[in-house]
């Protein structure tokens, strides 16, 4: 069956005809299968929302109980009839319940990634690649610039900085959902196990994230002016007036993003200790990934497109964008 007649783009975004359902959709739609809990992906107001458990827990926490009318969890490999499709979710490695929705209708299959990476994160399960006729991907990061370093790395950096001035406060910008609990997670793996300051908002999908059994640490909720002189700080750039406490000392500022392997946004941003950290696959991941997969064909939601589209089609790879405005725009604060 041709792929554009399982899955179409319409004004809410991707609707598979076959099962009735919408994934990711920008606007209320009456049936939503959501890939992850970041607000560019994950609206209130539908109908009803297909997820798995944890991405329905963090829709709920920022949102509220009521963000859905009906809310139905599923795990990830456990199938799912909608309608003429099946429907399945397979891990995203983007952050805590991320998938990727996988849609097959007769003899085709096509996979949506929502968001994703293949760089390590003790915060949730790895992308788990599966062959399909068609898949549809993000190209945040889809330059060849874009290689990111480890995260060890980084955070060894960070560390560092923690060791040469303990007497000074550490700013590090990091938004609330994904990046800042997988910062925490690396920090205890490499035997930091001082508390932590956060904003109420990261407070509370850390909670989550503990329910969920991530261990994080211990954390104090950061209040406004408070004294934070020797401490390490984590808040998304939106925080930034809970930022300002009254140390003798300047604190320290860093921003943990992909984007600052862009220097003109490191230096603009970045603080003074830019940190290259990013929940997306960078430019190896990216390629590496549709290799292993092997699509017939290739859609591109949202991003740096021309570039990959021209890699694809260099492979016999039929290449298309889909350009969904919306995504890659989110209003907490995401930045990649």
């Amino acid at each position: 069956m041709d792929a554009r007649k399982i899955l179409r783009l319409r004004p809410k975004g991707l609707y598979c005809e076959a099962g009735d359902f919408y994934i990711d959709p920008v606007r209320k739609a009456p049936r939503a299968v959501i890939t992850h809990g970041h607000a560019d992906h994950a609206r209130p107001g539908h109908e009803a929302v297909l997820a798995t458990q944890a991405t329905i827990d963090v829709m709920k926490t920022r949102y509220g109980q009521t963000c859905a009318q009906y809310m139905q969890p599923l795990r990830y490999g456990e199938t799912i009839r909608l309608g003429d499709a099946s429907l399945s979710l397979l891990p995203a490695g983007h952050v805590l319940g991320s998938a990727q929705a996988c849609i097959e209708v007769g003899a085709s299959r096509i996979i949506v990634s929502g968001d994703y990476k293949r760089g390590r994160d003790p915060t949730c399960p790895p992308f788990e690649p599966k062959p399909c006729d068609v898949f549809v991907t993000e190209a945040t990061f889809g330059l060849p610039v874009f290689q990111h370093p480890s995260p060890e790395l980084e955070i060894g950096k960070l560390l560092e900085s923690l060791k040469l001035f303990p007497e000074r406060a550490h700013h590090v910008a990091a938004y609330s959902l994904g990046k800042a609990q997988r910062l925490l997670a690396l920090l205890r793996q490499e035997g930091y196990d001082e508390p932590v300051f956060v904003d109420r908002a990261t407070a509370k999908l850390c909670e989550l994230y503990e329910h969920h059994d991530v261990k994080l640490g211990q954390l104090t909720t950061l209040s406004a002016g408070q004294i934070t002189r020797g401490r390490l700080v984590i808040a998304p750039p939106s925080a930034r007036n809970l930022l300002e406490d009254h140390s003798e000392r300047e604190p320290i500022t860093s921003f943990a993003s992909g984007w600052m392997r862009v220097q003109k946004r490191a230096r603009n941003g970045g603080g003074d200790l830019p940190l290259i950290i990013s929940d997306h696959a960078d430019w190896p991941e990216l390629t590496r990934t549709i290799q292993e997969i092997n699509p017939a064909e290739l859609w591109i939601t949202h991003g740096e497109e021309a570039a990959l589209m021209s890699w694809a089609a260099a492979r016999g790879i039929q290449a298309r964008p889909l350009s969904i405005a919306g995504y890659g725009n989110d209003a907490d604060g995401h930045d990649a």
